[in-house]
């Protein structure tokens, strides 16, 4: 079983910049892939990006070229850097993890844009 907390959400204005955290209390070095998900008031939760063990790393067209995925496995956390932040970036933030068919999911942390 490993869990998942995020943190480093809060209220950013638009065009400003947050870096969320992802700290897993196991190792995800083992996890096939590690994944950024939001979920907006009333719309389905959206995957964001994914990065391998090896630091590949995929995104949607949504956050392409100001969002970055990227991963420290010594402190077994994935963090995701948001850049030139819109107010339709406000969603709770989740962090995934995947191993096989297993996933496992953070609480969340509530990121709004607004001036």
């Amino acid at each position: 079983q490993v869990q998942l907390v995020e943190s480093g959400g809060g209220l950013a204005q638009p065009g400003g910049s947050l870096r969320l955290s992802c700290a897993a209390s196991g190792s995800i070095s083992s996890m096939d892939f590690m994944d950024w998900y939001r979920q907006a008031p009333g719309e389905q939760r959206e995957l964001l990006a994914t990065i391998t063990p090896a630091g590949r790393t995929n995104y949607a067209d949504s956050v392409k070229g100001r969002f970055s995925i990227s991963r420290d496995d010594a402190k077994n956390t994935v963090y995701l850097q948001m850049h030139s932040l819109k107010p339709e970036d406000t969603a709770v933030y989740y962090c995934r993890a995947e191993y096989g068919l297993t996933t496992y999911w953070g609480q969340g942390t509530q990121v709004t844009i607004s001036s």
